[in-house]
């Protein structure tokens, strides 16, 4: 999967949060980031073990929950095991949007099904 270039990559061990992404139908893998990561909505390959995961990457502060931390959220697409402790190393390689906040949860969960779309699109592009 080399057909596109890494925009930036990071890594960290996976905590558990709040556990709202769950709720919210989309689990994600946390990770701490220094502050000058850049911030937005990615697709991006997550490294878990020597496998690679498709996934889609949120940089930045929850802003529709109010929150004031920024943080790496990782949907890994069709993924379902515990990393809680893993160390993930987090390949970026293309920018969907810029964070925002939403009215309500149902909103976000609109736009993060775009995403979704979106990043899938992008994932049946590349090249093994």
């Amino acid at each position: 999967m080399d057909s596109h270039s890494v925009l930036f990559s990071f890594s960290g061990t996976v905590k558990k949060h709040l556990r709202r992404g769950t709720e919210l139908g989309y689990p994600t893998a946390n990770i701490e980031v220094k502050p000058e990561t850049p911030e937005g909505i990615f697709v991006g390959l997550a490294h878990i073990e020597n496998k690679r995961y498709p996934s889609l990457v949120f940089v930045g502060k929850a802003l529709t929950f109010d929150e004031d931390d920024k943080k790496a959220e990782i949907f890994i697409l069709d993924f379902d095991s515990d990393i809680y402790g893993k160390i993930l190393n987090v390949e970026v390689h293309k920018k969907l949007r810029d964070n925002q906040k939403f009215n309500t949860s149902e909103a976000l969960v609109q736009q993060i099904k775009k995403d979704e779309l979106q990043a899938r699109d992008f994932f049946s592009t590349m090249k093994e």
